[in-house]
């Protein structure tokens, strides 16, 4: 137990992740009840279920890119726990397989035919476990790697407000704001994690800072930013809580550039992992926002 408390520190710390991952689910099926007409709380079923899900989706996609990388964290990160033999890929293949069965006692607990989003999900998971057999090409095209492997997410985002809607047979309308959301804060995410000061770059290690330069790379960071505040202001208009979301994604935009500021002012040592926080902070924040917030709203004004 030892050795899993220290590779989820390192590599999928649950804390962290797992209350982006709450408010993630919670908020989409917040949003998904809201576009189908219903002002009350999911049951504990089906947010337990979404957040199970999600959070082992999120595993999967870990694990899958522990096994993705091996030879190239073998050969430039061999602090890892992979590499330096904390865990085995072996170990982390029967992890990947335990969570897929949990995943499959779910889908079929709420709909047996919810199975069939769950292979889609699997599928496309599988497929960028094996960098969609253009590996070579996609290294060499960065901007293609990033939007193909973030296309997961809004397909994960699609089974958990499925958890919700998907016994109705009726894919609630307006959802694909929420699924543009999701996509494009992937986006920010990845971008925001692989922002670094000059000091902390290392050799065989490809970041965003180094394939772009520090300042296109903060520029398209805040373009993403700029562009999911759309999708989330229009995501919140149908769901009549825009003025909210509004007031608060340009506080945090105007706080983001403050500190893109500073990181390109002074990039010390440690200094990227403040863009990688502030990319969390906005996650969490504007899933709550356009899901959770509303639909509490409407409770209580009830």
């Amino acid at each position: 137990m030892t050795r899993w408390w220290i590779y989820q520190r390192e590599r999928f710390p649950v804390i962290s992740h797992g209350a982006l991952i709450a408010a993630f689910s919670l908020s989409a099926v917040c949003y998904s009840r809201l576009r189908r007409g219903v002002e009350s709380f999911p049951d504990i079923q089906t947010s337990i279920a979404a957040f199970l899900c999600s959070f082992l989706f999120f595993l999967q996609l870990r694990v899958s890119d522990e096994f993705k990388d091996a030879e190239e964290d073998a050969r430039y990160r061999p602090y890892r726990p992979v590499p330096r033999g904390l865990v085995t890929l072996r170990e982390l293949g029967v992890v990947a397989g335990i969570a897929a069965a949990v995943q499959l006692f779910l889908a079929v607990s709420i709909s047996p035919s919810l199975v069939l989003l769950l292979f889609a999900c699997w599928i496309y998971m599988g497929l960028m476990s094996q960098e969609f057999f253009v590996r070579k090409w996609l290294k060499a095209h960065p901007s293609q790697y990033l939007w193909t492997h973030m296309l997961i997410l809004p397909l994960i985002d699609l089974y958990v407000t499925a958890c919700d809607w998907w016994k109705t047979g009726r894919i609630p309308s307006g959802l694909v704001w929420l699924l543009a959301v999701t996509f494009l804060n992937g986006i920010v995410i990845e971008i925001g994690r692989k922002l670094r000061a000059q000091d902390d770059e290392e050799f065989g290690v490809e970041t965003y800072s180094r394939l772009w330069g520090r300042s296109r790379a903060i520029q398209i960071w805040l373009l993403a930013m700029g562009t999911t505040g759309f999708c989330a202001w229009r995501a919140a208009a149908i769901v009549s809580f825009d003025k909210v979301v509004l007031l608060l994604l340009i506080c945090l935009l105007l706080i983001a550039v403050l500190v893109s500021i500073r990181f390109l002012e002074r990039p010390v040592g440690g200094s990227g992992k403040r863009i990688g926080a502030m990319s969390a902070i906005w996650s969490l924040l504007m899933y709550l926002s356009i899901g959770l917030a509303p639909l509490t709203w409407k409770v209580l004004r009830r």
